[in-house]
């Protein structure tokens, strides 16, 4: 999964700023740290919205399409009508579990067998490969892009830039992390899992390490 911090506005300082609009004040840095920590555990959740962040996101089609439910932020993907597509799919890694277990909302998943494997990332492979063919053969006959991308499948890469506030954000690591601190239960799908690591390792590392440790010390639950 490909995920790129592009650019962002704020910080933790602007979470402060936000938060202390009606009375004017500035704190001290254990007091700012503390009100980060307040703001997060009682769900104040707007001044958390003073940061947006832009990422640029290279994930499979299957992957974008979860994604996309997130919808209190803004999405422009690259389009196949009016290029023609990269020729790169996804094929599972041998650590991806590959056996499901238990009912819809409650499944669990198991690492599968080398036999299963194998079925697993021939068939990824021999599918991208024959669908590209497919793809690349109508377009040499002159065929829109738009009608030829059709044949491609979801294994496909995508990208699209990604544009949030930190508050958005949060949501999304709360349900695309099954996080071992997490105080509410998630079943995120594995890939969009490993994408969910990278958001928020470049949030913490550049841009609000303060409200990420508040996130995760108050049960890893959205403001």
């Amino acid at each position: 999964m490909g995920v790129d911090l592009i650019d962002h506005m704020g910080n933790d300082d602007s979470i402060v700023r936000a938060a202390r609009v009606s009375s004017g004040t500035t704190g001290s840095e254990a007091a700012n740290k503390g009100l980060i920590n307040m703001l997060a555990r009682d769900r104040h959740g707007s001044p958390f919205e003073a940061v947006t962040l832009q990422f640029k996101i290279d994930v499979p089609i299957f992957v974008a399409r979860e994604w996309f439910r997130h919808r209190m932020s803004s999405f422009n993907e690259v389009s196949g009508r009016y290029t023609v597509l990269e020729p790169v799919f996804y094929v599972p890694s041998i650590t991806r579990p590959l056996r499901q277990f238990g009912k819809p909302g409650a499944y669990s998943f198991e690492a599968g067998d080398y036999q299963q494997q194998l079925i697993a990332r021939s068939a990824a492979i021999r599918v991208g490969n024959s669908s590209w063919e497919e793809y690349t053969y109508q377009l040499d006959q002159g065929i829109a892009r738009e009608v030829a991308r059709n044949v491609l499948p979801l294994s496909l890469y995508t990208s699209f830039y990604w544009t949030v506030n930190l508050r958005s954000a949060l949501n999304f690591l709360s349900l695309r992390w099954a996080h071992p601190d997490s105080t509410v239960p998630t079943f995120p799908l594995y890939e969009i899992e490993r994408a969910a690591m990278q958001v928020e390792a470049a949030i913490t590392n550049l841009v609000a390490p303060e409200a990420m440790k508040a996130f995760n010390v108050n049960g890893r639950v959205a403001p």
